[in-house]
């Protein structure tokens, strides 16, 4: 019996690249009056003014923003409303009997107290000695400017500080990989790429763009299960896993759109997944229905099925 032979995956070409740019923009712009942002964890960092309240507030957004929103949102909110109404004053004045009040008994799915609590104290390490954590994320950053390598400082210095006590009075770790890991390994990162989209990005009605010497276009797209569902669909990546290789592969071809900047996107790709535009099933009516219909290949070959079936006749004609 002769076996079928596997055709691989490719990518867009310049041409397939050119026909997405339009819808693509059309996408963004839609999305960019921010109108899903209470939707999205980035609505955190936003109700802050100052910028080292929102830099803090939202590694603490990203950190935890996995899972369902309306699980994530309360253990955020739990762990803000004790650093008190300017969470950047309340980190730098935390102390371990206040750590130990405000996380003991804090879970939330892979993580507890104690992971919060070198999150909250490596911030409180760093604002002392860089004075924000923009310029602890710039002290890590070399001349070509390797995000990989950048984002590996960033998170490893987060970390180096003396765990005994946390353990002693919170208990070990449960997820703390999870939550910095260190050394940052090949997974896509999501969270931490999500953080760095809205602290350098913008201002916009989405994005917060406060840290104003870190170039968008050094920026990756975070890949989740949304962006990375839509980017096989339109081609922007041939790869299964979503990986950082992946989100490199996916921003390589988002450059050619928007060399400037290529995560603009990000925001409407995943809440045109998250809103149910595009589903994890294709349907032929969300897909007759997307504006990205025009350069989307798992839906052109939906379309063209249900245009080459034909009609069941009805009964009694």
């Amino acid at each position: 019996m002769a076996t079928r032979k596997r055709t691989s995956r490719r990518t867009l070409g310049p041409t397939g690249l050119a026909r997405l740019s339009a819808p693509l923009n059309a996408l963004a712009d839609a999305a960019a009056s921010g109108v899903r942002v209470g939707f999205d964890p980035v609505a955190i960092p936003r109700r802050y003014t100052d910028p080292r309240d929102i830099e803090v507030s939202g590694l603490i957004a990203a950190g935890l923003a996995y899972g369902r929103v309306s699980l994530f949102v309360p253990r955020i909110e739990e762990v803000l409303a004790g650093l008190g109404p300017r969470p950047a004053a309340g980190i730098e004045a935390l102390t371990l009997p206040r750590a130990k009040a405000l996380l003991e008994g804090f879970v939330y799915r892979f993580n507890v107290g104690t992971d919060v609590a070198v999150l909250l104290f490596g911030m409180q390490a760093a604002l002392r000695r860089h004075g924000s954590l923009e310029q602890l994320f710039l002290s890590h950053r070399g001349d070509g400017g390797d995000l990989h390598a950048t984002l590996s400082g960033f998170l490893a210095e987060l970390r180096d500080i003396p765990m005994a006590p946390l353990r002693h009075a919170l208990g070990h770790e449960r997820g703390l990989q999870h939550l910095l890991p260190s050394p940052l390994g090949a997974g896509a990162s999501k969270r931490l790429l999500m953080y760095l989209r809205w602290m350098v990005r913008g201002p916009d009605a989405v994005d917060l763009g406060i840290w104003k010497r870190v170039p968008a276009a050094e920026l990756l797209l975070p890949l989740d299960t949304h962006t990375g569902r839509l980017a096989q669909h339109l081609g922007l990546t041939a790869r299964s896993s979503l990986n950082w290789a992946a989100a490199e592969e996916v921003t390589a071809a988002l450059r050619t759109i928007d060399p400037e900047d290529p995560v603009r996107f990000d925001f409407a790709l995943c809440h045109h997944g998250m809103s149910g535009g595009c589903p994890p099933t294709p349907r032929p009516d969300t897909c007759e229905a997307c504006v990205l219909l025009p350069a989307c290949r798992t839906g052109a070959r939906l379309m063209g099925r249900r245009s080459r079936t034909p009609s069941r006749p009805q009964r009694g004609s």
